[in-house]
């Protein structure tokens, strides 16, 4: 690969015919640095569904008392949601079929989530096929990914596009601390991973629960850990990063009173917080807390935020995020000398995002001539999407294009988000899946200057092979079907 097409598609999305080749690589992804705009109009008009989230949940909680209804909703709920396909049906029946069993009013909401889900998945994909700021659009998804939430538990949708609108675009080249406070205490997150409902077991209301007498047995109650070991094990730290259950506990303890708002009992006494969440100080566990060695004094929301800018600051912290960054853009065995460079950035700049892209970029171990990476299903839907002119796709094309291909937004299926090695990503079976998406992109676009498209997409790195077949196709759409599954379109 020349450093042109290493420009082009390792680091952003690939060729676009709004931009040519740029004959400073490096300087190239400099300037789209200052250019990214973190708050284009397509994401400005969708941020205002906040209030949607809590009702939703509310509505759930009322219709927890009637038995015949949670049965219904449990058993079709994942249907109305699911990316797969049945033997019998096709999926929209399969959802439908789902639908139908459900509450009228809940029904309702759902469709309505599920509507704004896949609008927020298309301003996702069309604003990455769209961009001239490619290399930044990466590294927002990258930085999604990394703080992964999926749809499926209700209010999920609702705040899954505005968790990446809002916490991590703005932050993308910002400081990596500010980015884990507003990723990690948005509601997406919150609902996610059950902070929402998370409540120290010696909190205020619990205790004046207690002293009345009774309650609603319902209610999930008590201390939830998912958020706290995720945040130690993905999102700062890392595996073997040097924490205890003893930490998972104290930080848990630290994060009771984040939750959504709109929501509970105690929702009147709730503060609204910058991330878009709430908190209430009634179901926050009272007291000190001690968390890898550090003491936090009493400090109700500002507790989980002094011990989140700690962990931001970690030197294991820094392993971990050098790592992951060195492996997306230097390989699925990222190399050592790299990712101590990346870490001692890291270290040295504060977690300054801006900072570790920009020695990123100046990294020789990240202009190697060889593809170091397999493109995953969204990359390369992306990238297909940009070198066949196609800009404004409809919602449910891509939703349905990026379901068949295993990759949908915001569906990951555990909280490490998707994959990042050819492994997950370059077996059979998704081989075909891009073949045959391939053939109907190429049915639907025009079809004249293929290799004269091929050449301006990778430049100096277009093969003789795939040069041959080009020259050999029968057809103009054959021609393009068969650039979109090349090798230069599949690694990167």
């Amino acid at each position: 690969m020349s450093a042109a097409s290493i420009a082009l598609n390792r680091f952003g999305y690939g060729f676009s015919a709004k931009s040519a080749a740029p004959d400073d690589p490096r300087r190239f992804l400099l300037r789209q640095m200052d250019a990214f705009d973190p708050a284009p109009a397509a994401i400005a008009t969708r941020l205002g569904t906040r209030a949607k989230t809590g009702e939703m949940i509310e509505l759930l909680r009322r219709l927890r008392q009637d038995t015949r209804a949670m049965a219904a909703m449990e058993q079709a709920g994942a249907a109305a949601m699911a990316p797969a396909m049945t033997d019998d049906m096709t999926r929209q029946e399969a959802r439908a079929a789902a639908l139908d069993g459900l509450p009228p009013e809940y029904r309702e909401k759902l469709i309505e989530a599920r509507r704004m889900l896949a609008d927020d998945i298309a301003v996702r994909v069309n604003l990455a096929v769209s961009s001239r700021t490619p290399m930044a659009e990466r590294l927002v998804h990258f930085w999604s990914n990394h703080f992964s939430v999926a749809v499926g538990k209700p209010g999920t949708q609702f705040e899954a596009g505005p968790h990446e609108f809002t916490t991590i675009r703005p932050h993308v080249f910002g400081r990596f601390s500010d980015m884990l406070k507003a990723a990690v205490l948005h509601p997406a997150m919150l609902i996610y991973l059950d902070q929402f409902q998370s409540i120290g077991p010696n909190a205020p209301f619990i205790q004046r629960r207690a002293a009345r007498g009774g309650g609603d047995q319902q209610r999930p109650r008590g201390l939830n850990e998912n958020l706290a070991r995720e945040v130690l094990e993905l999102h700062t730290l890392g595996v073997g990063g040097g924490y205890s259950q003893d930490d998972v506990t104290e930080l848990a303890r630290a994060l009771t009173g984040w939750t959504v708002p709109g929501i509970g009992q105690v929702g009147r006494f709730a503060q609204t917080q910058p991330s878009g969440a709430a908190f209430v100080a009634l179901v926050h566990e009272p007291g000190a807390r001690r968390v890898l060695g550090r003491s936090y004094a009493a400090g109700e929301a500002k507790q989980a935020l002094a011990i989140l800018d700690d962990l931001a600051a970690h030197p294991a912290t820094a392993r971990h995020i050098a790592t992951k960054f060195a492996r997306h853009f230097a390989g699925d065995t990222p190399p050592p000398a790299l990712v101590a460079r990346l870490e001692a950035d890291f270290l040295k700049t504060g977690g300054d995002l801006a900072s570790l892209t920009r020695t990123l970029i100046e990294a020789p171990e990240a202009w190697v001539a060889e593809p170091v990476k397999f493109r995953t299903p969204f990359e390369w839907l992306v990238g297909a999407l940009r070198l066949t002119g196609v800009e404004a796709l409809p919602a449910q094309r891509i939703v349905g294009a990026l379901t068949q291909l295993g990759q949908a937004p915001w569906g990951a299926p555990s909280p490490a988000g998707y994959d990042d090695i050819a492994a997950s990503w370059a077996g059979p079976d998704a081989l075909v899946r891009r073949v045959e998406l391939a053939e109907r992109i190429a049915r639907n676009v025009p079809q004249d200057g293929v290799i004269a498209r091929a050449e301006a997409a990778f430049p100096g790195a277009l093969g003789e092979s795939t040069l041959t077949q080009l020259q050999r196709a029968e057809s103009g759409q054959q021609a393009l079907a068969l650039l979109l599954v090349s090798p230069e379109m599949m690694r990167r």
